[in-house]
């Protein structure tokens, strides 16, 4: 079985991995691969090339046609669109790579291990990394252990704070991420059986158009649970339904910015529902920038927050709080606080001096 990974991890293994050995990762549809991939090589200045190798039909899809060289009466191939005519090194993202066809695999075996495609060769730097699908509900191709064996594999799991995260930084409905936060399972659902023989299941990728779709819509009626259904599956689309119509609470913005208008409500939460709030705090100050005028604000609101769940004796939510502080995931709002609002520190302290 694979080593598993996580996003973090997966940006510091890219790090470290020497261009010539080549990385296979595997996993589900939807979970973000090529999207880390883009954004990490394009930080490089590499260009990333991704082929959808499950939609090529024949080889020469991949190595371009071949031609008569008038010259020397030999066969060559033309070059095909995406091949490098500039010498500059490319990333080469193999997609779908266990479900090509048999004849497309031959095609990879040098260009695996030679980085060679046809007799002619990549520029020196590229790289080379493919990715599987993993599953039953996928129809798949069994890869040649010789083919494998060029590669480096690991089981890419990206985790749900991650994608919260990412959602946040992307600006994805707020009412999809308290979602996903409290039904985490929901994220990358298993499949469930329907009477058409067709799985719609959850991931990330539909979540995202499920925001795009309600997002600066206030009244989710029954005619959008139909439609979010459609994009995550009857089981997340129901969940999610129910979610939105019993829970509404404030957002990240609304605390830190107008704490005092929230604050009955703040109050007359549950421990689950202010472990959300608690999060989206973060997120938000993690995603930032926070105009000047507003950073204001949150200095102000955020240790009346705090000071709101000791008083109220919301012991647990305030610890929670504390863990997410402490945990090193939101770096960036860790140091706002640690620089900019001490007295939360003198707060923090004494809390846990009493545990």
């Amino acid at each position: 079985m694979a080593i598993s990974v996580n996003s973090k991890q997966l940006i510091q293994l890219l790090e470290l991995t020497p261009a010539d050995q080549n990385i296979m990762l595997s996993g589900k549809h939807g979970i973000g691969k090529s999207e880390i991939l883009t954004k990490y090589f394009a930080s490089k200045g590499m260009k990333v090339v991704s082929l959808f190798l499950g939609q090529m039909s024949d080889p020469g899809d991949l190595i371009g046609l071949p031609y008569k060289n008038e010259t020397t009466g030999k066969t060559e191939f033309m070059p095909p669109y995406w091949f490098p005519t500039d010498n500059q090194p490319i990333v080469l993202f193999l997609d779908e790579l266990n479900r090509a066809r048999p004849e497309v695999l031959q095609t990879i075996m040098d260009l695996a291990l030679n980085k060679k495609l046809a007799g002619k060769q990549l520029p020196d730097g590229s790289r080379i990394i493919s990715a599987v699908n993993a599953g039953e509900e996928y129809q798949l191709t069994d890869l040649d252990p010789a083919l494998v064996s060029r590669f480096n594999i690991y089981n890419f799991k990206p985790t749900p704070s991650e994608w919260l995260l990412w959602a946040a930084e992307n600006h994805v409905d707020e009412r999809v991420i308290n979602f996903i936060q409290e039904h985490s399972d929901m994220l990358d659902g298993v499949p469930v059986d329907i009477d058409n023989g067709l799985e719609k299941t959850p991931d990330r990728r539909g979540w995202k158009r499920v925001s795009d779709l309600i997002t600066g819509v206030g009244n989710i009626d029954v005619i959008y649970k139909k439609l979010i259904s459609g994009i995550v599956g009857n089981q997340a689309g129901a969940l999610f339904f129910d979610f939105i119509n019993k829970t509404s609470l404030p957002s990240a913005k609304d605390v830190l910015l107008n704490y005092k208008k929230f604050e009955k409500i703040l109050k007359s939460l549950k421990l689950h529902e202010l472990s959300i709030v608690n999060e989206s705090l973060f997120r938000f100050m993690e995603t930032g920038p926070i105009e000047a005028k507003d950073k204001e604000k949150v200095k102000k609101n955020l240790p009346l927050y705090l000071d709101m769940l000791e008083k109220d004796g919301k012991d647990e939510a305030f610890a929670h709080w504390t863990s997410l502080y402490s945990g090193g995931n939101y770096p960036n709002s860790m140091m706002m606080i640690v620089e900019e609002m001490p007295q939360l520190l003198g707060m923090i302290q004494d809390f846990v001096g009493r545990i």
